[in-house]
């Protein structure tokens, strides 16, 4: 499913506080959460070491690293957790949910005083996990490490509390260990990997071995601090800790590093950090403690592309900030990975996007846990409907992104909204309640749970389930609108306006004037136009729209966006900004143009535009011959199947209100296909009732 769109830009940093995007992953405000502090409970005072190992462990196949002289036997990566059928009860409670694995959603600071052997492919965002002494169980009463393997009762499940709540006694403590000669790995891939799939093992850093020998190694430097909630967990990240995570930053200032380490959490959470000012203030920081710090000037300009409410052709402000980018990467040294980031971001800026996800995919061949081109390339699939692409990109890394890696679990949130959109429904699920169990906060898994439900057409799940869990969410101020708006569609399935007009009222409305991102815009829009088609009245609610969307008339960043514009100009009745809209549009592309979304505006986005105005001058007839050529296309516009569903509805409705018989003979065919797609929907089922009524009436 993105940041909301500043209202300034200048300099290369955010200037308001979240940017926001038009969908679920990406035409929608990104967000991200703040940390454990803000979101969990406080983190543990135990301080303690985990044990490293060695890179001669990396393979035990013929011919590996190790072969001869190392007798550590490869480790296996953990099993996952089995899906869950229902909400568990720390759902339904909710409760802070179990320990996650990044210490509560924090970032790279999160991390206790401890020497820490970072796992395979330690990522940006964070850099550690709370510490707990051996033997001691976590905070929900289970038993982790070797105390889960104790014996218990019988029938207790290994790892899990003993008989009437209480837990199982763990052993003696233990003191950790850091073995000597840890090492990191240059290749952050599973143990065993490259031998199960016949390439060459994975090599640890430093110069070639000769076959039978394990070089002595350095000792990781990285030192660990207790996790500090007055600083959102940022206290001790430093430039160091990235690049031992073998993600360096070419900066020299410690407190840039920090502070790019929040802006990434915030955006991955979808949360602003209120103690640095949200993604505004940290932005300001950034700028303040380095200027010249080019991966700061990526993030922070990237996220106001991201949010799509502002371009480069209309903002100077963010065009010359996007060229600074540009000109501060090539008057210093930098890695090549620093280097692909910016011109991913350029390509991104001239309306390339195609392009620029193919420069991120080509920063995760090499280093798969880079949270921001991860990110980065989830949202700009979103924007161009590629949704094999959104899911398989994250298929690709999923591995690497072992538990121990901070931020790990949003990976799960992500993978899920990727399996959802292709219809994989129970694999989301089970990937979904996955997270969850790791981070009961984590408001993106929640998103994509609602789409399974969405998807489904089960309204009484999909309402239980928010309602259950909206304490864990409702703070995620960047998607908290989007998932009420989620709740208020279950509502409509069922058929009771009027509990999501008091949804839309309490919540959908209030989101957009405070924040004007392009999320809540598009939330707004959608939502209304949704009811009317129902028959509802919405009396004069479209103004308050209007008055946010107008100001993007010109904007012309996405085709998803201009439509749900235009719905909110058509809705308030405001004939100067629809036509502006329109003529702008259709003036812009004159001229041959290398912007992904221009380009599909003569074929395709001026024929769904169009549609909207018959419809709502009553030509319904003249509606459903420019939009139903081109249904099939409508996934390039970008958005998620929820979303775009507007438009299948808007069709069926154009079709009933047809005076031609033949329209009316399209509506009945497209409700049978609508309801062998998602069964038992009450919404077709009152939809089919008109089209045979129509139908008796000869």
């Amino acid at each position: 499913m993105p940041v909301e769109p500043p209202a300034e830009a200048g300099g290369g940093v955010l200037t308001k506080a979240a940017a926001s995007g038009t969908s679920e992953g990406a035409l929608t405000g990104l967000g991200g959460a703040a940390g454990a502090g803000a979101a969990g409970a406080p983190a543990e005072e135990t301080r303690g070491e985990q044990r490293t190992r060695s890179p001669c462990t990396a393979s035990r196949e013929p011919g590996g690293p190790g072969r001869a002289g190392c007798g550590s036997r490869r480790r296996r990566p953990a099993p996952s957790s089995p899906p869950a059928a229902a909400a568990p009860s720390w759902l339904r409670d909710g409760a802070a949910g179990l320990r996650s694995a990044d210490g509560g959603g924090g970032g790279m600071s999160a991390l206790r005083d401890c020497k820490v052997r970072r796992g395979p492919g330690a990522a940006a965002g964070a850099l550690g996990r709370t510490a707990r002494p051996c033997g001691a169980p976590d905070p929900s009463g289970r038993l982790q490490g070797s105390a889960a393997l104790a014996k218990g009762p019988p029938g207790t499940r290994q790892g899990s509390p003993g008989p009437e709540g209480v837990p199982l006694p763990p052993p003696p403590p233990r003191s950790c260990r850091t073995r000597p000669g840890g090492r990191f790995e240059a290749s952050p891939a599973p143990p065993g990997l490259f031998a199960r799939i016949g390439s060459g093992p994975s090599r640890v850093e430093g110069g070639p071995r000769r076959e039978g020998r394990c070089p002595r190694a350095r000792r990781s430097r990285v030192r660990i601090q207790p996790f500090s909630p007055e600083l959102s967990g940022l206290a001790s990240a430093r430039c160091g800790a990235w690049e031992d995570a073998g993600l360096s930053l070419s900066t020299t200032s410690n407190e840039a590093c920090k502070l790019f380490d929040a802006a990434l959490t915030q955006y991955v959470t979808w949360t602003n950090d209120h103690s640095l000012g949200g993604l505004e203030g940290t932005f300001s920081k950034l700028q303040a403690a380095d200027p010249n710090f080019v991966m700061g000037n990526v993030i922070a300009n990237g996220l106001v592309l991201i949010g799509t409410g502002s371009s480069v052709r209309l903002d100077k402000k963010l065009d010359d900030a996007i060229k600074n980018t540009v000109s501060l990467s090539h008057s210093q040294p930098l890695t090549e990975r620093e280097k692909l980031h910016v011109s991913a971001l350029e390509l991104f800026a001239r309306g390339q996007i195609y392009r620029a996800c193919d420069t991120w995919e080509q920063i995760l061949m090499t280093n798969p846990t880079d949270m921001l081109a991860l990110k980065f390339a989830h949202d700009g699939y979103f924007y161009l409907g590629s949704k094999d692409q959104m899911r398989d990109s994250i298929a690709r890394v999923y591995r690497h992104w072992t538990p121990d890696i901070p931020l790990s679990s949003y990976i799960k949130g992500m993978y899920a909204f990727g399996l959802v959109e292709t219809n994989f429904y129970d694999r989301a699920e089970k990937m979904a309640f996955e997270a969850l169990a790791i981070n009961s906060r984590d408001a993106w898994s929640v998103h994509a749970l609602a789409h399974v439900n969405e998807m489904k057409a089960d309204f009484k799940g999909g309402l239980a389930f928010m309602k259950q869990t909206e304490n864990n969410w409702k703070d995620s101020d960047m998607l908290a609108c989007h998932n009420y708006w989620h709740w208020a569609l279950y509502y409509i399935e069922k058929g009771d306006y009027e509990a999501a007009l008091t949804i839309y009222d309490t919540h959908i409305a209030p989101s957009l004037q405070l924040s004007g991102t392009m999320l809540d815009a598009v939330d707004n829009s959608s939502m209304l136009h949704r009811l009317e088609l129902e028959g509802v009245q919405v009396g004069d609610r479209w103004e308050a729209v209007n008055q946010v969307t107008k100001r993007h008339a010109r904007d012309h960043t996405l085709i998803f966006n201009d439509v749900h514009f235009l719905m909110a100009s058509l809705g308030a009745q405001d004939q100067k900004t629809s036509s502006e809209l329109l003529t702008t549009l259709q003036d812009l592309v004159q001229t041959p143009t290398e912007d992904d979304q221009l380009s599909l505006v003569p074929s395709l986005g001026l024929p769904l535009l169009q549609a909207f105005v018959e419809f709502d001058q009553g030509h319904y007839d003249k509606a459903v011959e420019l939009l139903y050529p081109v249904r099939y296309q409508v996934v390039k516009i970008g958005g998620s199947d929820a979303q775009r569903d507007i438009f299948a509805q808007f069709l069926v409705h154009a079709a009933l209100k047809c005076k031609s018989k033949a329209n009316q003979r399209l509506a009945r065919c497209l409700l049978l296909e609508r309801d062998e797609i998602r069964p038992n929907s009450p919404l077709t089922e009152r939809l089919m009732r008109k089209a045979i009524a129509l139908q008796a009436l000869g």
